[in-house]
Formats: structure tokens, C-alpha cells, sequence
């Protein structure tokens, strides 16, 4: 075997890897929403590579303080960071749902002190399309952005 055709075929193992853990990242991220969307009713998010690359890039944006500032762009958002966790997807989806706990649908309002915004956009009926990503920060911690297209946690309505 000549040395172009086994770093033809290393490429190739390696292509077909990251390819594959990239799909398995994209339904670590898809799964939980759609059971949260399930629960109510809510026409499943389809992976969107492009509001995927929005999210990576701001993700690295991230990197050099870990802040959960919101970046602002044209989709709707929600932001997570953690430190020492296993399963920052999971973690990070996980919280966001458990806010539904505190959401009251009939009054459309959160009880008071708490946050449901992150949950209202998990299962907002307009929202079709979910991007993620996830970085690691220079301080240790570990940053999740997801973005949802078309945005949604619009005043005075009800996500479902």
C-alpha cells in the first residue's frame, strides 16, 4: 500500500466518524425538544444546518468568557453553561424543559421568581427549524447555545 492511499483511507475513517458523531449530537438536542413538543401537541423541529453553524459560531464567540449573553441574531435562543457535568446537551435541554414546572398555559404566565421563557421557546408551535452547539471555555466551563427559527416567546401569546 502506497502512502496516498493510507492517508486516503485514514481521511476517510476519520470523515465517516466525525460525520456520524455530528448526527448523534444532532438528536441528543432533537430528542428532548420533541418530547417536550410532544407532550403538548407541538409539530416536531427538524435540524437546521445552517441555524446549527449560527449557534457554533457564536459558541465560540463564548469561548474566551463563557457569558450567557444572548447574541442577538435574528433567531429565538437559549443559552446554558455548566462545569464539571457529563452531559452538557442533556443538562442543558433538561433544564430548560423543567421549567414548564412553573409555566401556568390558562394565565400564560410564570410564577413569580421563576423562569419559563426557556421552555416557552423549547415548545413554540411557530418554531420549525433547531440549531445547537456546545463549546468549551477557556474557565473550564462548558457554554450550550440552541437557536430556533422562526423565533418565538412573542408577547402576549401563548407558545401552543
Amino acid at each position: 500500500m502506497n502512502w496516498f492511499f493510507k492517508y486516503a483511507v485514514f481521511l476517510q475513517i476519520a470523515c465517516y466518524c466525525l460525520v456520524g458523531q455530528g448526527q448523534d449530537v444532532q438528536q441528543q438536542f432533537l430528542s428532548p425538544h420533541n418530547e417536550a413538543r410532544a407532550q403538548v401537541g407541538v409539530e416536531a423541529l427538524v435540524w437546521d444546518d445552517t441555524v446549527a453553524a449560527y449557534a457554533q459560531n457564536y459558541a465560540k464567540q463564548r469561548i474566551g468568557d463563557c457569558a450567557l449573553q444572548h447574541s442577538g441574531g435574528q433567531y429565538g435562543e437559549n443559552l446554558f453553561e455548566g462545569y464539571g457535568i457529563t452531559d452538557p446537551v442533556g443538562s442543558a435541554v433538561t433544564s430548560w424543559v423543567n421549567e414548564k414546572q412553573d409555566y401556568d398555559y390558562t394565565s400564560n404566565t410564570c410564577a413569580e421568581g421563576k423562569e419559563c421563557g426557556h421552555y416557552t421557546q423549547v415548545v413554540w408551535r411557530d418554531s420549525k427549524r433547531l440549531g445547537c452547539a456546545q463549546a468549551q471555555c477557556n474557565n473550564g466551563w462548558i457554554f450550550v447555545i440552541c437557536n430556533y427559527d422562526p423565533p418565538g416567546n412573542y408577547v402576549g401569546q401563548k407558545p401552543y
